[in-house]
């Protein structure tokens, strides 16, 4: 017969964890003359002597701090192909890669500190409290860039064992820029010591959105569908640049911002102290300087979703990995998050970046470090 066309077809399939092992051979060779023995240097590797190769060890951190896996159950993927991986070895190995990886977390931190604009944010995780036989609260300070500023974006993560506002100042230091934050009064020190305020749109609605899930309020509604007029004039400024977004605020949204102002006013004086469309109402007004700010700009952002974005996969991590077992352990888990989070952002696949990253730390000079960040390789 004769072949006149075929047909393809295609499946797609996966290779679930294959586990391997690397053997490296290293020849001796003995000098009979001066009776020495050499032999090729063993090469430098994150963890000294240890059986993890770099592909293991980041395939570990994903599993834990991408894919929310808790150690038991990485340790259960092992044991389905006879690879013992107690957890008592697995939390050394990660312990080890958080010490290894801070050089770049704390880099990370210094060029996020030359933003002129940031975004702030905390949550809270539980960490073992020794001696006790419980837990006890600790935080994760998020701290992210703006993704209207040029640059690559940069997400860090700062633990920290209490949620006063003396961590953002001294994470922060003599930074003095714009910065977006939630109504947390831990953020009022830095805004009267030179850093501007910025107050979030998405928090205020936020407001009028629960009070309408709740009675229906008509005031809510109206307040929520000017809110998203606002947002309306910001989806068309989203692909344009600085000078464009100013344009289309200025003459779009400042007018609307106004009217909006003019109507909470009136408004509230028409509702009874105390009631929970007061209290949105008081939330809006109080903030306004700080919510209006951005419509001055082509480059300050609306609302702070950006980095309560970032925070969202801790909050689904912990509930697997329920708590920090030191406050060593969670500064070290935090190094990994920031530099995870942050590849993910620039478009990295952050399996491969971390494994190539591991590779090539142990040799990497002090001044070169900057090529290993995650986001050298991206484009941005």
């Amino acid at each position: 017969m004769l072949q006149i066309r075929e047909d393809i077809s295609e499946q797609l399939d996966v290779e679930p964890a294959r586990f391997f092992v690397h053997r490296h051979i290293r020849p001796q060779y003995a000098c009979r003359a001066c009776a020495t023995v050499m032999a090729a240097p063993v090469p430098p590797a994150i963890i000294d002597g240890g059986m993890a190769a770099p592909g293991l060890l980041a395939w570990l951190a994903i599993s834990k701090f991408v894919d929310h896996l808790p150690l038991y159950r990485i340790g259960q993927i092992g044991a389905r192909q006879d690879v013992p991986l107690p957890i008592s070895t697995t939390a050394d190995w990660l312990g080890k890669i958080g010490v290894a990886l801070q050089p770049l977390a704390e880099r990370m931190s210094t060029l996020l500190r030359l933003r002129p604009v940031l975004h702030a944010d905390e949550t809270p995780v539980r960490q073992l409290d020794p001696g006790k036989g419980k837990t006890k609260r600790a935080y994760l300070w998020a701290y992210r860039s703006n993704s209207l500023d040029e640059g690559p974006v940069i997400v860090v993560f700062d633990y920290q064992g209490g949620r006063g506002g003396v961590h953002a100042q001294t994470f922060l230091g003599d930074w003095c820029g714009h910065l977006m934050v939630d109504d947390y009064s831990g953020y009022k020190a830095l805004f009267a010591g030179g850093v501007t305020e910025l107050a979030c749109l998405a928090h205020v609605r936020r407001k009028f959105f629960d009070l309408h899930a709740a009675n229906g309020s008509p005031v809510a509604a109206q307040a929520l569908r000017r809110i998203a007029q606002l947002y309306v004039i910001e989806q068309q400024a989203r692909d344009g640049n600085a000078v464009e977004r100013l344009r289309l605020r200025q003459e779009l949204a400042k007018p609307q911002l106004t009217h909006c102002h003019d109507w909470l006013i009136t408004t509230r004086c028409t509702v009874a102290d105390g009631s929970g469309t007061a209290k949105a109402i008081d939330h809006a007004l109080k903030r306004w300087p700080a919510l209006i700010r951005y419509a001055d700009s082509g480059t300050l952002p609306i609302d702070n979703n950006p980095v309560e974005n970032a925070i969202r996969p801790i909050a689904i991590g912990k509930k697997n990995w329920l708590f920090a077992g030191s406050e060593r352990a969670g500064r070290r888990a935090a190094a990994i998050q920031s530099l995870l989070a942050t590849a993910k952002l620039n478009g990295l696949e952050p399996l491969r970046w971390l494994t190539e990253t591991l590779e090539k730390l142990p040799t990497c000079p002090n001044n070169q470090i900057d090529s290993l960040l995650p986001f050298a390789q991206s484009g941005k």
